[in-house]
């Protein structure tokens, strides 16, 4: 079996957010060989796909380190440009079905755009503890499928150190998910990006994440509503990497847009 490992987001190598993606099968093998491949591989995400009769559509399940998630933008972006760069696919777009539903990347100039659902948040108050955990007072608090820290400005977003405990245990209890938060301010003026973020996932066994697509998903339509237009970019701040996506909200739907570079070919040497 083939397994590429490529930088999603990103428009050369060591940056954006890395995923491994497995050749497609032809049905799914047992879940505890995709978790115990996806810990192996200790990368932020491991896709797996299944073939249907369709050769344009795909099954696709999504394994971080420590577990299997319902939605992950940079995994299917990688997905994506493995079928499309690496195995010669000739359609225009390919379409995964997943526990998101329906997913759809498609060729756009140099890059690919990604139809994900939106999901917009709701503002909350700020929860009892938050503060402590982030090292730093939120502007304000949002929450949907993650919770949302608004900060003052990039400097913020650029310097935090949070404490990924006290933070997972502060979120689970807001949202009752994992226990993830994404952190978000306006950009520096001069900035070739709109806004400026970065991503925490503890609950999903990521301490920080380089470049998310979910969350985006998240403040699409939060600062479309915030600067008055549906189209904007974002800058994920990730120490050493960053990414760089382009969204559009699209009232229930949210285009992600971005790059992504193959940085290794491997072939596997075990079999589910």
């Amino acid at each position: 079996m083939r397994q590429w490992t490529v930088d999603a987001f990103a428009a050369q190598p060591f940056r954006g957010n890395q995923a491994c993606v497995v050749e497609p099968m032809a049905e799914w093998p047992d879940a505890a060989w995709m978790q115990t491949l996806a810990a192996e591989n200790n990368q932020a995400e491991t896709a797996f796909l299944t073939t249907t009769d369709d050769p344009a559509r795909f099954g696709l399940r999504w394994f971080t380190p420590a577990l299997e998630v319902p939605l992950c933008g940079h995994a299917t972006l990688a997905s994506g440009h493995v079928l499309f760069s690496e195995l010669g696919l000739a359609a225009d777009a390919v379409v995964f079905d997943t526990q998101s539903g329906p997913l759809t990347v498609r060729r756009a100039g140099e890059g690919y755009e990604m139809d994900f659902p939106a999901q917009p948040p709701r503002r909350v108050a700020i929860p009892a503890g938050l503060t402590e955990a982030l090292g730093v007072e939120p502007q304000e608090v949002w929450a949907s499928t993650y919770l949302v820290a608004v900060l003052k400005d990039e400097a913020q977003v650029r310097a935090l150190a949070p404490n990924l405990v006290a933070l997972e245990a502060v979120s689970s209890a807001a949202t009752g998910g994992r226990g993830n938060v994404g952190v978000v301010a306006l950009a520096e003026a001069g900035r070739p990006y709109d806004v400026v973020d970065r991503f925490f996932a503890p609950g999903s066994g990521i301490p920080e994440d380089p470049a998310t697509g979910s969350l985006h998903c998240i403040l699409s339509p939060l600062y479309a509503d915030k600067l008055g237009r549906p189209r904007l970019r974002f800058h994920q701040a990730y120490p050493g990497r960053g990414g760089d996506l382009h969204c559009e909200y699209r009232g229930e739907r949210v285009l992600l847009g971005g790059q992504a570079v193959t940085v290794a070919d491997a072939r596997l040497r075990v079999a589910p």
